[in-house]
């Protein structure tokens, strides 16, 4: 679990709009159309240095979210999307901001991360078990971030990963989505690299949330990188901040 972790360039942004796979942009929002709300409060310099990374307008399109919906940021670590959709949904939108009780434990400054985000006027910074979300329903989407492996890391109960995706299913209105980044592992390597290079297979990912009894609506290869051999831990200087990451988009039936 160590190290949990205006605009784009023109670049990126045309990036964005032609990385789609299987209709995964098709009908929602234009990576461009969040300009303006990614330039202003609550975010910081720091995040906007880091948007062309993490490639954050074309991602918030990906998860087609808008102003007003309701947004769970699920394992939050420092809270840079949380921050994102804080301003992206803006003030008549709300963010949940949720960080397991085992992070806060395991380092304080994931616990002052969620201090931090409860302190926004549209966020509600929440800590409870990892196995446990305490969360609100009728939301519109469930995002998380370089962390859905960590379901799977060691310390926690096998069934952490049913738990969370159940917990995501009950969350979400009718026709919402939950929206998962994370870093690649080798094809058909499963879990056997969850907590030795924190990454996770994304046809395990697949089968796991579909299991939940969600529908796999879109996929992206926005931040896939060529360069990544999948071979080192995400956190070696070799890799650190240039991994390959799938983006999944599932659909709650309804």
């Amino acid at each position: 679990m160590r190290g949990l972790k205006v605009g784009l360039a023109a670049a990126a942004i045309a990036a964005a709009l032609g990385a789609a796979a299987c209709g995964a942009m098709m009908g929602g929002p234009a990576p461009e159309s969040y300009a303006e709300a990614l330039a202003g409060a609550p975010r910081t310099d720091q995040d906007r240095a880091r948007d062309a990374v993490r490639m954050t307008a074309g991602t918030l399109a990906f998860a087609r979210v808008e102003p007003g919906d309701r947004v769970i940021d699920m394992i939050i670590g420092g809270g840079f999307f949380t921050r994102a959709f804080a301003a992206a949904v803006g003030p008549e939108g709300h963010v949940t901001a949720w960080q397991p009780q085992e992070f806060v434990q395991f380092q304080a400054s994931y616990g002052d991360a969620v201090t931090a985000a409860d302190a926004l006027a549209n966020v509600d910074g929440v800590s409870s078990p990892i196995a446990a979300p305490v969360w609100p329903s009728g939301v519109d989407v469930v995002f998380t971030a370089q962390n859905y492996h960590d379901l799977h890391l060691d310390p926690f109960a096998d069934d952490t990963a049913r738990r969370v995706n159940a917990a995501a299913f009950a969350a979400l209105k009718p026709g919402g989505h939950y929206v998962i980044v994370d870093h690649h592992a080798a094809e058909g390597s499963g879990l056997a690299a969850t907590n030795t290079l924190h990454r996770i297979d994304v046809e395990q990912v697949k089968r796991e949330v579909l299991a939940a009894g969600f529908v796999l609506e879109g996929e992206s290869d926005l931040l896939e990188r060529d360069g990544d051999p999948l071979t080192a831990n995400v956190f070696d200087d070799s890799i650190q901040g240039k991994t390959s990451q799938f983006m999944l988009r599932f659909r709650k039936p309804g």
